[in-house]
């Protein structure tokens, strides 16, 4: 949980200092989703910023506070099933959903059908492809680890590389206007010169080492047939270069945002 919220943290950061980036009117947003809602901090930070809004926050996982703002609700629910609604949504948001879905078109076009004519909706997403401006990822095992981690991902049938295909999977699969895209870099470590860039690099690093352990041992054991000892030994190395500094690897964070139209 403490990651996650770390995870939190460094995607406010990397935008601004803000939590979305969508024009929402405060005076006609009444209902507010969370998609994959994690620990709620999301949420309940909206709850506060948004006092006369309802917010629902969704997740597979009960990992949310009892305590929480009265505004805020949490549910269990799987995102992939059918939608359930007998009211719209005036803002529906998720994020760091890459790896997570099997199905995106299906995903974004069920966003779309529960927004309330005028409402926005906000995908903020990663490709977990490190790469390297100066070619100092090449032949790390840093390198290597990523590139396992696609394989993973693609053995459970799941797109790790998602973010910078947002903007044409909300063209192809809905009928937003007003779409918006962002780009934005995340280093893996604060290596770089830039106080922004250094900044969001060490928040990327500390929750980078704290999962590293866990999404490694799920995925190269799980999808890869690797033994745990296998995992343990290449990841030693992959601390190596995320700590030395001299790997400059950095991700794709894609911020997509649209509306859906007043009448259809």
């Amino acid at each position: 949980m403490e990651r996650l919220d770390m995870v939190h943290t460094l995607m406010v950061k990397t935008i601004g200092n803000r939590l979305f980036l969508a024009p929402i009117d405060e005076a006609k947003t009444h209902r507010i989703l969370d998609v994959g809602t994690g620990t709620g901090i999301w949420s309940m930070e909206m709850g506060d910023l948004f006092p006369k809004a309802e917010i629902l926050g969704n997740d597979l996982s009960a990992i949310q506070p009892d305590w929480v703002p009265p505004n805020v609700k949490f549910e269990i629910d799987d995102v992939e099933s059918e939608w359930v609604n007998d009211q719209k949504y005036d803002f529906i948001f998720s994020r760091y959903l890459s790896g997570s879905l099997a199905d995106w078109p299906t995903y974004v076009r069920r966003v779309y059908e529960n927004l309330s004519p005028g409402g926005w909706a906000e995908f903020q997403d990663w490709s977990f492809q490190m790469t390297s401006d100066d070619g100092s990822l090449e032949g790390t095992d840093l390198q290597r680890w990523v590139n396992l981690f696609m394989d993973a991902s693609r053995a459970f049938g799941r797109d790790a590389q998602v973010g910078p295909k947002l903007e044409g999977l909300v063209r192809d699969n809905t009928g937003l206007i007003n779409i918006h895209h962002l780009p934005y870099k995340i280093p893996a470590g604060p290596w770089a010169k830039d106080p922004y860039l250094k900044d969001i690099g060490m928040c990327n690093l500390i929750q980078i080492l704290d999962g590293l352990e866990g999404f490694s041992m799920k995925l190269l054991c799980g999808a890869l047939g690797w033994t745990k000892e296998e995992v343990i030994l290449l990841l030693a190395g992959v601390r190596n270069d995320l700590k030395s500094g001299k790997v400059h690897g950095w991700y794709h964070y894609n911020v997509v945002y649209g509306q859906k139209p007043e009448e259809e």
